[in-house]
């Protein structure tokens, strides 16, 4: 396994009126920030907050290229990035939801507490693969055929790179001791954007090439 330190490029925020980030999206302008009670869009280049969808947002957050998916409580709902409009929902897995991607036309719901990663299919919510990690499991998001998902436990965080078959580890970037990951997205290149949960900020790091 490769292990090294994560390198950070930028911390966005803290934000006025966000105390929490518990999960972020990239739509291939903004990056989306689920705060509790609100989807925030970020502009990644300058920082700025541009607007916010009144809807409930309570861990991870996903994009198909089209719609946003959101985990509320034990639900996905699937919003409507213009109006913030809900379209429709799915149940959730059980268990204690946080990280949520899209990818290979599956929803992939990551699982804190039971340390695990869920496929599920995105339209009845039945889950298709489970994937069991060492590790609890907060952002999920898949970049080149890659499954690369956060950890937080206690004072440590990480990004790991896993098999998608077997969970193996194969890559693991260590975040600095007090930075926590909450949700996790790729820019579909060089970056992936990191939730800071309760300290209100995201982070850009650096993806190994």
């Amino acid at each position: 396994m490769n292990h090294s330190a994560a390198h950070i490029l930028r911390e966005y925020g803290p934000f006025a009126g966000i105390d929490n980030v518990h999960g972020v999206t990239y739509d291939g302008r903004h990056v989306w920030l689920a705060t509790g009670d609100t989807l925030t869009a970020l502009d990644p280049a300058n920082g700025e907050t541009l607007r916010s969808l009144d809807v409930a947002a309570h861990a991870g957050t996903a994009f198909d290229g089209e719609h946003l998916f959101q985990l509320a409580e034990n639900r996905i709902q699937k919003i409507d990035p213009e109006t913030g409009a809900v379209l429709a929902t799915i149940p959730a897995p059980d268990g204690g939801n946080s990280g949520l991607a899209w990818a290979e036309g599956s929803l992939w719901v990551g699982q804190y507490p039971d340390r695990r990663i869920q496929q599920i299919d995105p339209q009845s919510g039945e889950i298709l693969r489970t994937i069991e990690s060492n590790r609890f499991v907060t952002g999920v998001t898949w970049v080149d055929g890659e499954l690369w998902h956060g950890t937080w436990e206690e004072d440590a965080s990480e990004l790991r790179r896993v098999d998608p078959r077997t969970g193996e580890v194969l890559e693991s970037l260590e975040m600095p001791p007090g930075v926590g990951v909450s949700g996790l997205e790729s820019d579909g290149g060089d970056r992936f954007f990191c939730g800071g949960g309760n300290s209100g900020t995201m982070r850009a790091v650096r993806r190994p090439r």
